[in-house]
């Protein structure tokens, strides 16, 4: 087809589901070309470009990466008859926001949904999704994971793309140590995901181009565990979909996209966090589960801080390090971290702004509801090194650390750091472990306790 008969396109995205909306169904589609991905949330993307190698035939040269401010502007100058948008946890108010200005710049705004973007797998798939990032998935894949292994299966987790770096070396990701982590010179935020997983002896996929990792990943599993990011739907096709909803953010279940799609999705509701949420928010977010998707199981669970040494931090001055994306685009102003610091009868949690480099100051202010915490943002070597450097001047007397990854092994800390963890708990009947026999059943997989 002539080039000028295409229809144009813009991809809005964040580095993650944009490319993954490509790759299934505008790559080789000869009726359309995609001008550009525009790019947020993730610093430093918009430098980069989409290569050849993975945008197919079509695109010899590859495609550009712009900024989302850039968007009105671009779609203006080149005509673009639709933007699709592709980037996750974002209220229905601001998703509205991006389509008036695609609207407005003469273009047709288009939300893809699950139906054509997910892939079929021909081996069964578990997937855990979320309403909100920091809603607890990462804690209750690890459980499921450990739980399907018990169970004598080999498992791999896929998790949601993160690829920050070379995304041609960043095709297909297989880790199955952690000296695999540094050789693909995974940032923190990966490594928050993946590192765990490694630890208990469980597979993790990851990269750009899925269609290829689920095929690699079929080939050495009896179960694929979809790890979702954000509040994202997954990427390949559930034959059982656990969706975490949050007590501690009663109403985001419905106000934020595509959470409440994912919601609607669910197989099974997960509520967990009951013994730190108050009673009346649980009931209100199992009030709205009913609501939207009263054909689906509700089960609740518990979320169990672990501090490594109270002592270390009973009555000293204590800097609070907590996961990235729950604290920053999630919303959520504190974690795990506040929380064990708070319990171990910290003398004072230190204000992080105070002490900060510039590259974290920056972090602060486009997330002013941070105070008490410092996110461990590392998207990029330059931002990680301006995080040591904040940790490093910060006044205080111990760093507590909830961020999964070991940032020990990443940087060089003048002061002692002790590690939180946080584990999903599985509650009295009707429980998670009941719901995956009964599918475990269902699939016919070969299961034996070992």
């Amino acid at each position: 087809m002539d080039e000028k008969t295409r229809k144009r396109i813009v991809i809005m995205g964040a580095a993650g589901r944009d490319f993954h909306n490509f790759n299934t169904v505008f790559r080789d589609d000869p009726h359309t070309q995609v001008l550009a991905f525009s790019a947020t949330q993730i610093p430093n993307i918009v430098e980069r470009s989409y290569p050849a190698s993975l945008s197919g035939a079509l695109y010899p040269e590859g495609i550009p990466i712009i900024a989302e401010d850039e968007l009105s502007d671009f779609c203006r100058a080149h005509q673009v008859a639709e933007v699709v948008f592709a980037y996750s946890d974002i209220s229905h108010q601001a998703v509205m926001h991006r389509a008036s200005i695609a609207l407005a710049a003469g273009s047709d705004f288009l939300l893809l949904g699950p139906q054509a973007t997910m892939i079929n797998s021909v081996v069964p798939v578990v997937a855990v999704s979320a309403v909100r990032t920091g809603c607890g998935k990462s804690q209750t894949c690890r459980w499921i994971a450990l739980h399907l292994k018990s169970r004598g299966l080999k498992v791999a987790v896929l998790r949601h793309p993160m690829p920050y770096g070379d995304l041609d070396k960043q095709a297909v990701q297989r880790f199955e140590t952690s000296d695999d982590l540094d050789r693909a010179n995974c940032t923190v935020e990966e490594r928050e995901e993946y590192e765990p997983h490694l630890q208990h002896g469980i597979l993790v996929y990851a990269g750009v181009d899925y269609v290829r990792i689920v095929e690699q990943a079929e080939k050495e599993v009896d179960l694929i565990l979809w790890d979702g990011g954000n509040n994202d739907f997954p990427f390949v096709r559930p034959d059982l979909h656990v969706v975490l909803v949050d007590p501690l953010r009663p109403g985001d279940e419905t106000s934020y996209h595509p959470g409440e799609a994912v919601l609607r999705m669910a197989d099974i509701v997960l509520v967990p966090k009951v013994n730190v949420a108050a009673e009346i928010d649980i009931q209100k977010v199992i009030e709205t589960v009913r609501s939207v998707n009263p054909q689906a199981s509700i089960i609740k669970g518990e979320s169990t801080v672990f501090l490594e040494n109270e002592e270390a931090v009973r009555d000293r001055r204590a800097l609070v390090i907590e996961d990235g994306p729950t604290t920053t685009h999630g919303g959520m102003a504190y974690g795990a971290g506040y929380i064990a610091a708070v319990q171990a009868s910290a003398r004072e949690i230190v204000d992080p702004r105070e002490g900060a480099v510039a590259d974290i100051r920056a972090v602060f202010a486009r997330y002013p509801h941070l105070q008490n915490i410092l996110p461990a943002v590392g998207y990029f070597p330059e931002q990680l090194k301006a995080l040591e450097q904040s940790i490093n001047a910060i006044d205080a007397d111990v760093v507590v650390s909830a961020t999964p990854c070991d940032l020990a092994h990443l940087i060089t800390l003048n002061k002692p750091l002790v590690r939180v963890a946080y584990e999903y708990s599985d509650g009295p009947s009707p429980n998670l472990a009941e719901a995956l026999e009964r599918f475990l059943s269902s699939a016919k997989l070969p299961a034996t306790l070992q």
